[in-house]
């Protein structure tokens, strides 16, 4: 373990946390709030830390692959230590441990939320609370790639621990070009979807943090209905759109960039993906057309369906329906879309899409084997065959990750809560969905839950938004040893 280095880093990646705080400052002098100083007394507790671990210079700057996922999980966890303290200080959230389940809820793009009464709070404590998702959506370590220079070996392991998905490849040779392209994009999407929700009329103010959590498919809403406060079609239409678009591989996106059109489109996670979405939208408006009885016509069950399915799927989480009412078919499906999530290399959660097919594919051919063992199979996605270390990678995945489910259910059981809270409490966390069903439905929130609850809760967010293995290895004494 190269900790010279590790601590060089992180040092780094606070730094930028303190400047990108200055945004919600701004917010606060303009709206005259009068509590920057909360913000401007965190930033300078970031710049001294930093500064005091920066002046521990790294005689080996080379990053090992275990470094990476140490650093990631490190800076997560302080990054969102920080990142609660405007919360906490200013009174927004009194207790520390709510606080820093809210930031953690925000920078894993979760959206889970212990507070009841939203808009009482300052406009600079909702900007910061859902400019978390933002950061937290990309990554916040890719921010820092974009805009620092690192070497390119180096930042591919940082890389590939942040980044979700069953493989991670550059768009181009080099990764912190990658990653520019990758916040560019990013940028310029969120940038439309705010500027479509202006012309909707839209409040600016309200606009802009939409955009931001839808973004980063986080869900944290400014309004305590969540989207169903504004009950505006157009703005719904708009919103929808853009959760399954950032629920998309971002490298698609590149593609259409570059005029390879072609290419996307031919993309059989995408064609999953939207078969999905298409499928679950219909199936479930059909379902609730038939048996809510306050839902009078089919285009209403389609508005409350589409929207619900895209917050899901994407894991946004934004309500517009209490969908704990709908019939078990319908809650059935949404639940089996908080284990799917979004593609690989979207900001969406979940299992992701890629890693679900490899899984199908490989039990399939496993089915496949046994019938007929002289048959050697393998795995294709878009043509391409899928090497034995994705596809181990895969199942090694899928086993810690219910692992973890199951622990961490038994662990919230000692809460005391009814069966469907308990396990889709955990769900929606490990999945960074954000709305469960019953005590943690989507008229409901977190702040009921006991301390140890949201401790474990605290933990999923982070190993589902980190794909369980930064965590895992952070937590690993064997990863503490010194390289030699």
């Amino acid at each position: 373990m190269n900790y010279r280095m590790i601590i060089s880093t992180i040092s780094q990646l606070l730094r930028v946390e303190a400047a990108l705080m200055l945004l919600p400052v701004f917010v606060s002098l303009y709206y005259h709030e009068n509590i920057e100083y909360v913000f401007i007394m965190v930033i300078v507790a970031l710049f001294l830390v930093s500064l005091i671990s920066g002046l521990i210079k790294p005689r080996n700057k080379k990053i090992f692959a275990k470094d990476g996922f140490v650093i990631v999980a490190l800076s997560w966890i302080l990054m969102s230590f920080f990142g609660c303290l405007p919360f906490f200080i200013s009174g927004a959230i009194p207790n520390i441990i709510d606080a820093f389940f809210e930031t953690v809820s925000g920078f894993t793009t979760t959206g889970a939320t212990i507070l009841v009464d939203i808009e009482s709070l300052p406009k600079s404590i909702l900007f910061w609370r859902s400019f978390t998702h933002w950061l937290g959506g990309m990554g916040v370590i890719v921010f820092v790639l974009a805009i620092l220079p690192h070497k390119d070996m180096q930042s591919m392991h940082v890389l590939r621990a942040e980044v979700p998905g069953p493989s991670v490849g550059k768009i181009v040779s080099k990764t912190m070009v990658t990653a520019r392209i990758l916040y560019m994009l990013y940028f310029l999407l969120t940038f439309m979807e705010a500027l479509l929700l202006c012309i909707g009329k839209v409040p600016l103010f309200d606009s802009v943090n939409i955009a931001l959590s839808t973004a980063g498919t986080g869900g944290f809403a400014i309004k305590n209905a969540s989207i169903a406060a504004y009950d505006n079609l157009y703005m719904e239409i708009i919103i929808t759109i853009f959760m399954i678009l950032f629920g998309i591989n971002f490298n698609l996106f590149y593609l259409l960039l570059i005029k390879q059109f072609k290419r996307a489109f031919k993309s059989e996670e995408l064609c999953t993906y939207l078969t999905i979405v298409v499928a679950c939208t219909l199936v479930i408006a059909f379902n609730i057309y038939t048996t809510v009885d306050n839902i009078t016509t089919f285009g209403s069950a389609l508005r409350q369906s589409s929207f619900t399915v895209a917050a899901i799927i994407s894991t946004t989480g934004f309500v517009t329906a209490d969908f704990d009412l709908w019939p078990s078919l319908s809650k059935t499906i949404i639940v089996i879309l908080m284990f799917i999530g979004g593609m690989a290399g979207s900001t969406g959660g979940g299992l992701k899409v890629a890693r679900v097919m490899i899984l199908l594919k490989s039990a399939y051919n496993e089915v496949k084997k046994t019938l007929n063992p002289r048959v050697v199979r393998t795995i294709k996605i878009d043509g391409a065959i899928i090497d034995a270390e994705t596809v181990k990678a895969a199942n090694s995945y899928f086993i810690i990750y219910f692992l973890i489910l199951l622990i961490s259910t038994l662990l919230v059981s000692l809460n005391g809560l009814d069966f469907a809270t308990t396990l889709t409490s955990v769900i929606t966390c490990l999945n960074n969905v954000g709305p469960g069903l019953s005590k943690v439905g989507p008229v409901c929130n977190y702040s009921g839950l006991s301390y140890l609850t949201k401790l474990v809760l605290i933990f999923d967010m982070l190993a589902g938004r980190l794909e369980i293995f930064p965590i895992i290895i952070l937590l690993s004494p064997s990863s503490w040893k010194k390289n030699r």
